[in-house]
């Protein structure tokens, strides 16, 4: 084990904190980070790129021998003291456990889809804890992709965070051009569902579910633009009863999804 780090300017700290900051870095150097003991775990498992693992004095300690336990021939680990942990945190109360990770490959739509497949496409989603919970949704409710057209960066520390690990579990491909979306959608014959509010959608508690299906969600203030929502072969509403007339934008998905797996 190398000494303990005190210095910000470490290479690997001075990488770790540009990676944590800019999406235009984790583009350029093909690495994202992680920060949390649960979610460092869960791609460790999922075996998902870890380059390199940093642990404070602290961390170490309380979690080495279990972190130990898996694979790190092709990680280098650094133990940094728990002031400059603290520092490079993104949490209040970190565990002290980061981790820097490649990004996969680009997926593209066409290699996610399948026979009789469920799909949910976030279009336009901005909010990271919104876009993190649907696909941890996704993942709970067995859904078989999550396709992403012009939403906030994946590979953003509040996304990955709020994904609890499912980023390393769920297909997920990224489509940001509204024209090969749909070419690669109606090239697989997947049925598409516009989730909107408009007195002429289908409640989708009376949807018919059957053979491939995506359903979209639009931006949490907007919702789906119109030209993106006439393009799908339906329109579709979640019927409610109460005094509002829309929902956040991660607890329509949830319904959604699972009135797809119905």
């Amino acid at each position: 084990m190398e000494n303990i780090i005190t210095s910000k300017d470490n290479p690997v700290i001075k990488l770790y904190q540009k990676l944590s900051s800019s999406k235009k870095e984790r583009l350029q150097y093909g690495l994202f980070v992680l920060e949390g003991l649960r979610i460092v775990e869960d791609a460790l498992k999922e075996d998902s790129g870890i380059t390199h693992l940093i642990l404070t004095k602290k961390a170490e300690e309380k979690f080495g021998e279990q972190l130990f336990q898996a694979d790190l021939r092709d990680t280098r680990t650094i133990v940094v003291s728990n002031e400059l942990g603290n520092k490079i945190a993104s949490t209040d109360t970190t565990q002290g456990v980061f981790a820097i990770c490649r990004i996969p490959h680009d997926r593209g739509v066409s290699t996610l889809l399948s026979d009789n497949g469920r799909y949910i496409v976030l279009f336009g989603l901005q909010d990271p804890g919104n876009v993190g919970m649907i696909i941890r949704t996704a993942d709970a409710l067995g859904i078989d992709g999550v396709i992403m057209s012009g939403s906030c960066d994946l590979y953003s520390p509040k996304v990955i965070r709020s994904t609890m690990g499912s980023v390393f579990r769920m297909k997920i491909a990224l489509e940001n051009d509204a024209d090969k979306l749909f070419s690669a959608l109606d090239e697989k014959n997947v049925v598409t569902s516009a989730a909107v509010i408009d007195k002429d959608a289908v409640p989708v508690t009376e949807c018919s579910f059957s053979g491939s299906q995506a359903v979209f969600i639009g931006n949490e203030g907007n919702g789906l633009p119109h030209d993106i929502a006439s393009r799908c072969t339906r329109k579709v509403i979640i019927p409610m009863q109460g005094n509002i007339n829309s929902l956040n934008a991660a607890m329509a998905a949830g319904i959604l999804m699972w009135e797809l797996k119905k």
